[in-house]
């Protein structure tokens, strides 16, 4: 059983947003509980990390931390076309000279933790393989979480705030009615991982790759790991890959088969476990915040896999909220106005990402001909690739690729 039945915050969900919203509460001496259903380390997919990441790692003071685990550094972003014709690598160094001009490619088992863990340091009260049964919003002041202890019994906690970080369980935002569906990204990814892949060679940078299949359908991404594997993950439209009468495994197998950038990278390649899957996890949500409570993570919405924006989306949200909580709890104002005064700034960031991504589904469209034809949006695009959202002027590029998307379309321009 846990000890305190009342709370200053109660976070819901151990993961990159939670741990980190937990930890910056925690560390102004407000009193936190950090739940979690899962017992840690667990795994999770999600290890390909933008770099604009690292300010948040500075934030919690833990960058250190990242390489002393052994995390892979990751140094840039490659494309692969449908016809195995690889991009110029978007290498992050060759961009800007700064402390976050690299990322990592984690493992989400030991990374989770460290967030876990760190929040742990900051004076939270973390309590694994423990779920959340039902969660009652009430006033400002008397949100009640119904829980089960790892023994199975349940218990009620009291807390002034409430951390929705459930990911793409999204207590708040299902109960409340708030989570709505983006009709044109209902997707679904199969990925697994691979011992014996091909990784870069010797002085060479490590990426994440993405790379179309020959129909454009799907596409793949490949991360290298610290441990000598690599992810590898299939992307297509829920039915696409769901619902075409073979199994996981079978339609991972034959798109394989239709990507020449996978198959040469796997060809000594030996698949370690069966796949995993998700579906239809491309999302938002009507509002973010309300009285004492707020969404961060996956719980407030989730765009898509393909440029990695997720995990770090995931802790800058966290960080924001956990902020915004920490001064609403110092000064008595935890209202919807307090505890959300930072949503509007981050979907102003976060409307470019998604924007691109549309771009990159838009089947006619190559990355590496839109460059050739634009080479002056390479720093813009490398901008987005990274992270660089929340500043500037980040969605410059589209004055251009907007209507170039257009004329591929309509088939006035060649796409590759």
């Amino acid at each position: 059983m846990i000890a305190n039945r009342s709370y200053d915050c109660i976070v819901i969900g151990g993961g990159p947003a939670g741990s980190t919203a937990a930890a910056l509460v925690a560390e102004q001496g407000h009193s936190v509980l950090l739940i979690d259903r899962d017992q840690f380390p667990r795994e999770h997919v999600g290890e390909s990390l933008m770099p604009e990441a690292y300010w948040v790692f500075e934030r919690l003071g833990i960058v250190h931390e990242l390489d002393r685990v052994g995390f892979t550094r990751k140094h840039g972003v490659q494309f692969v076309n449908s016809e195995g014709k690889e991009s110029k690598p978007f290498i992050f160094a060759d961009h800007e000279e700064r402390d976050s001009k690299e990322s990592w490619h984690v493992k989400r088992s030991l990374f989770d933790k460290l967030l876990f863990d760190t929040a742990y340091n900051r004076g939270a009260t973390c309590v694994d393989q423990t779920r959340v049964l039902d969660i009652t919003i009430g006033d400002k002041s008397t949100h009640r979480v119904t829980i089960q202890t790892p023994e199975g019994k349940e218990q009620e906690i009291v807390g002034k705030v409430i951390i929705d970080a459930s990911g793409q369980s999204a207590m708040i935002a299902n109960r409340l009615g708030l989570r709505e569906v983006y009709p044109d990204l209902k997707k679904a990814a199969i990925w697994t991982y691979f011992d014996g892949a091909q990784r870069a060679g010797a002085g060479k940078p490590e990426l994440t790759t993405i790379l179309h299949t020959e129909s454009k359908d799907a596409w793949f991404w490949y991360i290298p790991s610290m441990d000598g594997q690599v992810s590898v993950g299939l992307v297509g439209d829920n039915d696409f890959l769901l619902k075409r009468g073979s199994s996981p495994q079978d339609t991972f197998d034959a798109e394989i088969k239709n990507c020449k950038g996978i198959r040469s990278r796997l060809l000594d390649a030996t698949q370690v476990g069966r796949p995993q899957i998700a579906k239809e996890f491309s999302y938002t949500t009507k509002k973010q915040a309300g009285d004492g409570w707020v969404l961060v993570g996956d719980a407030g919405g989730f765009i898509d896999p393909i440029y990695s924006s997720g995990v770090y989306l995931a802790l800058k949200s966290g960080m924001l909220a956990g902020e915004a909580v920490a001064e609403g709890l110092g000064k008595g104002d935890v209202s919807a106005k307090q505890l959300g005064r930072w949503t509007r700034d981050f979907e102003s960031g976060v409307q470019w990402i998604r924007k691109l991504v549309r771009a990159y589904y838009t089947k006619e469209f190559s990355v590496g001909a839109f460059m050739k034809e634009y080479p002056h949006h390479a720093g813009n695009l490398t901008d987005l690739l990274i992270g660089k959202v929340f500043e500037g002027n980040p969605g410059r590029i589209f004055d251009d690729l907007d209507p170039y998307l257009e004329k591929v379309k309509s088939g006035e321009m060649q796409a590759s």
